[in-house]
């Protein structure tokens, strides 16, 4: 298979799912609260069902794409997408959004393994960095397009989400032509998530929780953070959103960064900057230059640190793709729920600039971990 003929299909799936069915509700939580008259913390708690949905769906995806194969998992996933976004559009309390919010999280953990599955099946291994780099870089994608979103549907939360799940739909359909019927040809080995696996890489199970705990905080609170800050207009909170997707994008250069400097000095450079941006939050919320210089430098680095994830993860389990990237990201996952919980938490208790601070100090310390 042509390398563009699965990234691009691939690029959208991921766009869907993390950036409009997942990350999309942290940009539009002020409306999504004001609507339901939520407290921080349930916010929080909410939040955390997108990360905790992952934990086991991205179990489930990895031990069936090992069996089956990607096709399955990645039309499963964009049918959670499309489902989920649905119910949050129609949501008329908060037990329904937090289903929704099941499913829509849900959707971002079943589709990671089976793409690197698919690539390792279909894409020549010196392209299969790159692809998987550039594949991950699709969430940025869809930050941009829920920014844009904002801009222009504020505050009709409800029809925003609607939109998106007529986007998913189409991917979907995308997808479901694309992506081979024919399994029989499957080169990787069967596995499981087993804690012989876990304790065989240590570092990137501590690392991949740290920095999806230091993650959380900023996706879930970072608009909303500088929206009680500052005295910006609502294009301006819109564009905060829009700059962590477009600088994200860079992400799919992960691959080439990795190759030319390596995968420690890549994990520590990356890891700082993920770190600095909410410290920068904390320190001046209300400056619309350092809060934009946040937002440019986190979704460089947390987006480059997934990418990573998913090179460090295929290397260490070398054997079977799916796995490789199934470890890392339900690390990462299980960083991000106790992370948002926990941000909630402390937000209403020692408010913004504290909480962002510490997180940003984890981040910061969790960078200096040795890959190896």
């Amino acid at each position: 298979m042509k390398f563009t003929k699965l990234v691009f299909p691939g690029v959208t799936m991921i766009a869907v799912t993390y950036g409009l069915a997942r990350y999309s509700y942290g940009l539009l939580l002020p409306n999504i609260h004001a609507t339901f008259g939520m407290s921080d913390l349930v916010s929080g708690i909410i939040s955390s069902l997108f990360y905790l949905a992952y934990c086991f769906t991205i179990l489930y995806s990895t031990v069936k794409t090992s069996r089956k194969g990607p096709r399955q998992m990645i039309l499963l996933a964009g049918s959670f997408a499309l489902f989920g976004l649905l119910i949050i559009s129609g949501a008329r309390s908060e037990w329904t959004l937090a289903l929704g919010v099941l499913l829509a999280g849900g959707s971002t953990g079943l589709v990671s393994p089976p793409y690197g599955a698919a690539i390792s099946l279909w894409i020549k291994e010196p392209l299969q960095g790159k692809a998987n780099t550039w594949i991950n870089s699709g969430t940025s994608i869809g930050i941009v397009v829920t920014g844009m979103a904002a801009i222009l549907l504020t505050p009709h939360w409800r029809m925003t989400y609607l939109i998106y799940a007529a986007i998913a739909l189409i991917v979907l359909i995308w997808n479901y032509k694309i992506i081979p019927k024919e399994e029989s040809s499957l080169r990787f080995e069967q596995g499981r998530l087993s804690l012989s696996a876990l304790k065989g890489s240590p570092s990137i199970v501590i690392g991949s929780i740290l920095m999806g705990a230091s993650s959380a905080c900023f996706w879930t609170f970072s608009r909303s953070y500088i929206e009680v800050s500052g005295d910006y207009t609502n294009l301006e909170l819109s564009l905060f959103w829009i700059v962590i997707g477009l600088f994200g994008t860079l992400s799919g250069l992960g691959g080439a960064v990795i190759e030319k400097i390596g995968l420690q000095a890549t994990y520590t450079i990356f890891g700082v900057m993920m770190g600095v941006a909410p410290i920068l939050l904390a320190v001046a919320p209300g400056n619309l230059f350092l809060a934009y210089t946040a937002a440019a430098l986190f979704g460089i680095a947390n987006l480059f640190m997934c990418g990573l994830l998913i090179v460090w993860g295929i290397r260490v389990f070398s054997s079977n793709a799916s796995l490789g990237i199934g470890v890392p990201f339900l690390m990462l996952s299980i960083g991000q729920v106790m992370g948002s919980i926990l941000a909630g938490g402390l937000v209403g208790g020692i408010g913004y600039a504290l909480t962002f601070g510490v997180y940003g100090i984890v981040s910061i310390v969790a960078s200096f971990l040795r890959t190896a």
